[in-house]
């Protein structure tokens, strides 16, 4: 289900979430935030399901709102040592920076990113980095992506099947109108899902 939309002049984004078999706790998490200067995004996707799955992704998302105006590589390394003695979690982890109009992307774990540049017709898919965070001591692969006028982006955790990214991305349809195809397309509540989409207004 849509749990949450942003717009200002710069982005929109729309984020959704739903819990497997429609249990109590959600183990995926999510965070955003839009400043002037840059927009900061996580997802965590805690190991499992249920309560200890919860307690790794909203660790993750808990240790990012406190540490927002750090770069990627050093949130990521924050967001492993709160996972010591915790289950573990994928966790991906972008910032976009206004100025220099590029993504600083990072990703341990099985969750997708996909950026699509409409003036180049090109779509970027980073492959996964395979593993999770869980406090052991990682070296983490940080990514920059340059971005256009109108690119668009989607985000999503292993629960989601997806089929189709760049037709998604490439259509002229709302925020909305694409969540609500690509939930009819996956009506399986066997995992817990949770997909960002996003798109530049300029």
């Amino acid at each position: 289900m849509i749990k949450e939309v942003l717009r200002d002049e710069k982005i929109e984004i729309l984020a959704s979430q739903s819990s497997k078999n429609g249990m109590p706790y959600c183990g995926d998490d999510y965070f955003f935030l839009n400043t002037n200067d840059y927009f900061l995004c996580v997802l965590a996707d805690g190991l499992g399901s249920g309560k200890f799955a919860y307690e790794s992704s909203s660790a993750v998302t808990q240790i990012v709102k406190n540490h927002q105006d750090k770069d990627v590589k050093t949130i990521m390394s924050l967001c492993n040592e709160v996972l010591v003695h915790k289950r573990g979690a994928a966790v991906s982890i972008l910032k976009l920076y206004y100025d220099t109009k590029e993504f600083i992307y990072s990703s341990v774990g099985n969750i997708r990113f996909f950026l699509y540049n409409p003036e180049s017709d090109k779509l970027i898919y980073p492959l996964p980095v395979t593993g999770y965070l869980s406090g052991r001591s990682q070296k983490y692969h940080t990514q920059r992506f340059k971005y256009e006028p109108y690119a668009k982006f989607f985000l999503h955790s292993d629960g989601l099947q997806l089929q189709g990214a760049t037709s998604i991305l490439k259509t002229y349809a709302s925020l909305e109108q694409n969540a609500r195809k690509i939930l009819q397309n996956n009506t399986n509540q066997s995992d817990d899902t949770t997909f960002i989409l996003g798109s530049l207004l300029s």
